[in-house]
């Protein structure tokens, strides 16, 4: 009885493995299925065959002759899983966890054991598996799975202490997850072991890949480009697959450029280029070492093949059904070199390099079609491009409006400036609360009083342009009375939380009212009424201390009112060492306004300012 029972259990065991390799297998041609639909088809079919084979194993007793099987089809069924979703789930911690008790089972080591969690069953079954050596290597492919599913929940505490466990080495002697990846040597595969999607020296490369990269980009995104280039090399070196290879390449370019190695650099980046079609990332990144190395031509055309990359849809080989780096990789970070954004973004970029580097005609065109992007239903919503800080829909229309006055293009401007107006027009009756929100930096629309206020002072210096002088003082004239209608209080003493964002709205809430009275003043100088010049130059000194530009001005009127002491105290003031308001307080402003005060800012102030030093008498003179 007892022979025929192991006849019967040994016939169900080599029907269970034949099972298991012809799952495999299918899955394997599933693999390199060149049509989509009939690849998922076999791919499902073959997931949907493990979960009832696994279903069956446990559903009997833990047997350890069985236990070496039933690990394979937990460990391919994973894989497969989580190769399908692009993913890992709870349900795979669970499924792993299973695997570990049943082990123990066979051990009789059940009650509170059970209840450990995972750490502490890895550490009860790898020892346990010191008496079951048959069951070692699919122990170890069992553990390259854990190992791969903490990486990328981004347990490393986790992952090195089964690391350590897995090294019969405890004590704790090397907190390098590298050199502890390194150091795991998992068991060959016996040849006549069940067919398995993935081996265990299999998922270690893939392991030792995926978590060099991410210490990498990691050590690259907090500013330590030389610890950076070691892990970088070391996934170059490994087995990389090509998408994961040019993002690589391309951290190594950024890596150079930030050290000073701008040959080396461009070394990465066209090698990167050459391996892949995400041309995305080095582009954007070419673009940045060019604007580093002066060569806004060659920086503007990165721009422009980026703009282009993004709108082709990238299309890549369905991957393999195994655990792949890919998979292990956290999701793209923002303040990452790699993340080059939406086609909408990058447009933006381009523009707002174009109108920094007084190309005003490419900005305008490139302002108009990004305008034209925004507004397509296809893409309806735009968030902060990568390099903060980003702006959000009203501000590239003023950033468009500065772009179209600077080319010369004055009615346009307006036209834009009146569509701006138009949306925002509603929120006027609100004005009050939403100062309030400014100051605060509540999330709600902050800088909406700015806006309109700054829409106006364009549409006054687009009337400038037009030669329409009394029109043009209107619009400044309402600009200015926006933004003294509800002046901000003083911040409370509780509001350091949101200090920051209220900050940057005080700061560009002052720049805008010394430029809205130094584009009225500017405009009452050219029709000769110096006395109401006068009184816009000293209101803008009080407003706005910071903005040397409105002392200038100041000095200049005073001079040709013939007040010469007022004159000569101020100049004195313009002459002493100061500690840099001005830089300081113009960091955060948006570019419209970066924009427009450059407009106003005097290009003759050292000639003149030396002309009045030498003009005054000597005793008062240096």
């Amino acid at each position: 009885m007892s022979r025929q029972t192991t006849s019967v259990g040994s016939s169900c065991l080599d029907l269970w493995r034949e099972k298991n390799d012809r799952l495999v297998r299918q899955a394997k041609v599933a693999q390199n299925s060149g049509l989509t639909l009939r690849r998922q088809q076999l791919a499902q079919d073959a997931l949907e065959g493990l979960r009832g084979l696994l279903h069956s194993l446990q559903g009997l007793p833990a047997a350890v002759p069985v236990l070496p099987l039933e690990l394979t089809v937990i460990c391919n069924f994973i894989i497969l899983r989580a190769s399908l979703a692009q993913g890992f789930t709870e349900d795979q911690a669970q499924d792993i966890q299973r695997g570990l008790e049943r082990v123990l089972e066979t051990q009789e080591q059940r009650g509170p054991r059970l209840e450990q969690g995972l750490r502490e069953l890895w550490d009860s079954a790898l020892r346990a598996s010191c008496l079951l050596p048959e069951l070692l290597s699919a122990l170890h492919r069992l553990a390259g799975l854990q190992a791969a599913l903490w990486l990328s929940a981004d347990r490393l505490g986790d992952l090195a202490l089964l690391l350590e466990t897995l090294n019969d080495s405890q004590s704790g002697a090397s907190e390098d997850l590298l050199l502890l990846l390194k150091t795991w040597s998992p068991p060959a595969e016996e040849l006549d072991a069940p067919l398995t999607l993935q081996d265990a020296q299999g998922l270690k490369d893939v392991l030792l890949t995926a978590f060099a990269y991410r210490r990498g980009l990691q050590e690259l995104i907090t500013g330590n480009p030389e610890k950076a280039l070691s892990s970088l090399h070391e996934v170059a070196s490994g087995l990389c697959p090509r998408p994961v290879l040019v993002q690589v390449y391309t951290a190594l370019g950024s890596c150079h450029r930030k050290m000073g190695n701008p040959q080396r650099a461009l070394l990465y980046l066209v090698a990167a280029l050459k391996e892949g079609s995400a041309w995305g990332p080095p582009l954007l990144e070419a673009s940045r070492l060019y604007q580093q190395l002066g060569d806004t031509t060659a920086e503007l055309e990165s721009l422009e093949l980026l703009v282009e990359a993004l709108n082709v849809p990238y299309s890549s080989k369905a991957p393999p059904f195994l655990i792949e780096v890919e998979l292990l990789l956290p999701p793209p970070d923002l303040a990452s070199p790699l993340h080059c954004g939406t086609q909408s973004q990058a447009k933006h970029v381009l523009a707002s390099r174009c109108l920094q580097t007084g190309r005003a005609e490419d900005a305008a065109e490139h302002y108009l079609d990004l305008l034209a992007l925004l507004l397509d239903s296809s893409e309806p919503r735009f968030s902060p491009p990568p390099s903060p800080p980003g702006p959000c829909m009203p501000e590239v229309f003023l950033e468009a409006a500065v772009a179209l006055i600077q080319a010369g293009r004055a009615q346009d401007a307006l036209t834009l400036c009146e569509e701006l107006l138009s949306r925002t027009s509603s929120l006027l009756p609100k004005m009050s609360r939403l100062w309030e929100n400014a100051r605060k930096g509540t999330k709600e629309l902050p800088y909406c009083p700015l806006w309109v206020s700054a829409t106006h002072l364009l549409q006054g210096q687009a009337w400038v342009q037009l030669g329409a002088q009394k029109v043009a003082i209107s619009e400044f004239s309402r600009c200015l009375e926006l933004l003294f209608r509800t002046t901000p209080e003083e911040k409370e003493q509780g509001a350091a939380s949101n200090g920051e964002q209220g900050c940057k709205s005080d700061v560009a809430l002052q720049q805008l009212r010394a430029a809205a009275l130094i584009s009225r003043g500017l405009e009452w100088v050219a029709s000769g009424q110096d006395t109401k010049a006068l009184q816009d130059f000293l209101l803008g000194v009080q407003m706005c201390p910071g903005n040397r530009d409105t002392y200038f001005h100041l000095l200049q009127t005073l001079k040709r009112l013939d007040r010469r002491d007022e004159a000569t105290a101020l100049w004195w003031r313009l002459e002493a060492p100061t500690k840099g308001p001005q830089e300081d307080a113009t960091w955060s402003l948006p570019l419209y306004l970066e924009s427009y005060l450059s407009w106003i800012r005097p290009s003759d102030r050292d000639a003149f300012l030396e002309e009045f030093r030498t003009s005054l008498p000597k005793s008062c003179d240096l």
